[in-house]
């Protein structure tokens, strides 16, 4: 089945007051420190890729979450933070958020991909692998064959949470499903055409069997970008007139071995994504309905 992703899903809110992130270069963090709160609003503008919470994203459809963390330098302790330029809120408070979802819909499930880890050591690591342990419980896929992870296989075990961990930390949990078993190739550019060419090649090298693959659908903005529309911010400047492009180009897409597996989106409360995206799977259930006449 089809499953519609947001990208950076957490970054509903970020926090202009605290520090810049690790993830950001050099330079990015002098400017803040020089200019400081006016660079930090800035930075939000383009920080933000998300405006919907993860409740509301959840209620719109959304089932696949890109999750980007981090401590916080200067802070004691081993708490995680989300992360995208700006800090937001507590790890500990999104995932509750989600399995409180998951407690009220006994048939949902959710995929969550770490995919980025900031200044983190070994011990932020082994708090957030127990972490993710304790907040869902048996809740948690255990890793096994992709093909073999059906709706009927995880309502039989009432799992609801798939877990992608991409750091060698997770390795010996088997709860834990390892980063390359969820590939998601990015395009890295502000041009459609350039982004539907790099989708559709890498589409056509996707292992067909052992992994699920994610589709980024999302352009990226440069620097010249960001100057460009400074005050505008990614979401006025770059998403809104380029996100209708996007989705006819979804919805030419088919779903299955040979075709979208998970795809993501930018600012998904802006169009109909996740519909689109779920009404897909009805292509797949139509070719099955095919094969038994």
């Amino acid at each position: 089945m089809w499953r519609a992703w947001s990208h950076d899903s957490f970054s509903f809110w970020v926090d202009v007051k605290a520090p810049v992130g690790p993830d950001q270069k050099a330079i990015v963090k002098y400017l803040a420190t020089a200019f400081r709160f006016v660079s930090k609003k800035v930075m939000k503008k383009w920080s933000m890729t998300q405006n919907l919470t993860f409740k509301e994203q959840l209620d719109a459809g959304i089932r696949y979450f890109d999750l980007r963390v981090s401590s916080k330098p200067g802070e004691s302790g081993t708490e995680i933070y989300f992360i995208h330029g700006l800090f937001g809120h507590k790890v500990r408070d999104g995932l509750s958020d989600i399995n409180s979802f998951l407690d009220a819909h006994g048939k949902e499930m959710v995929f969550l991909d770490f995919n980025h880890h900031y200044a983190m050591g070994m011990e932020h690591h082994t708090y957030l692998i127990n972490m993710l342990q304790e907040v869902f419980g048996p809740k948690l896929c255990k890793i096994g064959v992709v093909e073999e992870i059906t709706l009927d296989y995880l309502w039989e075990n009432k799992y609801q949470v798939i877990v992608f961990y991409h750091h060698p930390s997770a390795e010996s949990c088997p709860l834990i499903w390892p980063g390359n078993k969820c590939p998601a190739p990015w395009a890295n550019t502000t041009d459609t055409t350039k982004l539907f060419q790099f989708l559709e090649t890498t589409l056509g090298e996707r292992a067909k069997m052992g992994s699920f693959h994610v589709t980024q659908a999302i352009l990226t903005p440069r620097v010249k970008t960001i100057v460009k529309g400074l005050v505008k911010g990614l979401r006025n400047y770059l998403v809104e007139r380029n996100l209708p492009i996007i989705l006819t180009w979804v919805e030419t897409q088919k779903p299955g071995v040979d075709g979208i597996n998970i795809i993501t989106s930018d600012f998904v409360e802006l169009t109909d994504f996740a519909n689109t995206v779920i009404n897909l799977n009805n292509l797949l259930l139509n070719e099955q309905d095919r094969r038994k006449t």
